[in-house]
């Protein structure tokens, strides 16, 4: 896994991999991978963003603290939640199915037609697909984040602009210089776990199933989530 981790970042920053018929195959690996699934999820993520702002706002009103409301929303939902939602769905809707996919190509002997033409398995046929889960992941955590800062405003003063200066200000000091380089680390980790670890298992000796997949994905995605708990109150 760590193998295929090194070679994946390598290629990814490479400009051969975003040329011809690499391109092609990434740009349908980024289409099948976040449009069918970002209207309903943004639905979801609404639904789910508005019961717990509602919940963080009655809460800290009923006890006095309105003030601390804003900081409240964005560091349980934003700062925690919403990089591990996102990168869950995108788990369970893309990339394990990716993994299996990858399986079923390595036992039809895809894998060797790529060796024989001279390319790289991991590069013609595992790149795409992480690259596409990592875009959706990322794609996904940005647009939770924009639907939870308009609700949690909408909630806590309602339709007016007139203060949108105040929030905004408490929002940019919640997100000083070492949060918001530990928020980007955090998505970034969460994205290349959920996308690299399903399919680092279509290249073992012998091929594991999904389920093993899934609890070994789980097993990295608490690893960055300590962390960045690590990083942010410690």
């Amino acid at each position: 896994m760590l193998r295929l981790t090194g070679r994946v970042l390598a290629w990814a920053c490479m400009r051969s991999s975003y040329r011809g018929a690499r391109w092609r195959a990434l740009a349908e690996q980024l289409v099948a991978a976040a449009v069918p699934a970002v209207w309903w999820y943004a639905v979801l993520s609404a639904l789910f963003g508005q019961v717990l702002i509602r919940i963080v706002v009655v809460t800290a009103i009923g006890y006095g603290l309105t003030q601390y409301a804003v900081e409240m929303v964005v560091r349980v939902l934003v700062l925690e939640l919403i990089p591990l939602t996102a990168a869950l769905f995108v788990l369970l809707r893309v990339t394990l199915g990716h993994g299996l996919a990858l399986q079923r190509l390595r036992d039809e002997g895809a894998f060797d037609d790529v060796r024989r033409a001279g390319g790289d398995p991991m590069r013609e046929l595992a790149l795409p697909r992480v690259l596409a889960g990592v875009f959706a992941t990322l794609l996904l955590v940005a647009l939770s984040c924009v639907l939870a800062l308009v609700l949690a405003y909408l909630n806590l003063y309602g339709f007016t602009p007139w203060a949108l200066g105040s929030y905004t200000r408490a929002v940019g000091q919640i997100f000083d210089p070492a949060v918001t380089l530990i928020f980007a680390l955090k998505t970034l980790g969460c994205a290349l776990a959920v996308s690299l670890v399903p399919m680092a298992a279509a290249f073992e000796p012998v091929p594991q199933g999904e389920l093993r997949a899934l609890v070994r994905t789980a097993a990295v995605l608490l690893l960055v989530e300590l962390a960045s708990l690590i990083g942010n109150y410690y």
